[in-house]
């Protein structure tokens, strides 16, 4: 399935979550927040939340310090 990460075209194995995403490109998950098609998704969903075919899923990382 594809998806669009970050404004770009991404391919994803269908059924994955987000924790299946996170893993695959390296991320982990206290740095960062993950926007899905417009809304915040809460860390504790991201295995439950399976990304669809279109999905527009826009990783923000947090910058350090402050």
């Amino acid at each position: 399935a594809k998806i669009q990460l970050n404004g770009s075209p991404y391919e994803i194995n269908t059924d994955s979550n987000l924790s299946e995403l996170l893993n695959k490109l390296k991320i982990q998950k206290n740095k960062i927040a993950i926007e899905l098609n417009g809304t915040i998704i809460e860390k504790k969903k991201y295995q439950k939340v399976i990304l669809n075919k279109g999905d527009k899923v826009e990783i923000v990382h947090f910058i350090g310090g402050g």
